[in-house]
């Protein structure tokens, strides 16, 4: 995703863990767009992806707030699972959060995987003891989806600010 020129990007160092984000500069964020980063695709990164949203959305009191943030960590955690991102060892997630009057647009994007795609597993529910991240984030999001690109995939959602 291309920032724009006034984008303020920070560089990797021991405090953000491996978190590089790209924080909005004004022209970007005049268009929705509250930042991106890229962290490790390991699990010890989804804290990092979840307290970057958290930092980002502080600034907007969206009412969905803690949605948003369960929602990021179910598909991070997907991203690192199910995608060739997180069967590499440099493998990254990126996270992209943007804010467009008042609907919360998140996407994360991977390097998806040949053969696999995003679907909603069969017979899953509240109870379930897993298989329930899609399911979350289509019983809590206003709209959700996914799509290929060349860098690999997009599993995206939406939150209404209602």
């Amino acid at each position: 995703m291309h920032l724009g020129s006034k984008a303020r990007a920070k560089a990797p160092d021991q405090d953000t863990g491996g978190l590089r984000a790209d924080h909005a500069g004004d022209e970007v964020r005049a268009l929705g767009l509250l930042g991106q980063a890229e962290v490790p695709a390991q699990v010890a990164a989804v804290p990092r992806a979840r307290r970057y949203v958290r930092d980002l959305l502080k600034g907007i009191d969206h009412p969905h707030t803690d949605d948003a943030l369960l929602l990021v960590t179910e598909l991070v955690t997907n991203a690192i699972r199910h995608s060739d991102s997180g069967r590499r060892p440099d493998g990254r997630v990126i996270i992209a959060v943007a804010n467009h009057l008042g609907t919360l647009h998140v996407d994360v994007v991977d390097a998806g995987s040949i053969g696999q795609r995003p679907r909603l597993c069969a017979g899953v529910g509240p109870d379930s003891g897993g298989g329930r991240g899609l399911w979350l984030v289509q019983e809590l999001s206003s709209a959700w989806g996914w799509y290929e690109t060349l860098a690999g995939r997009v599993v995206w959602f939406q939150l209404d600010g209602r």
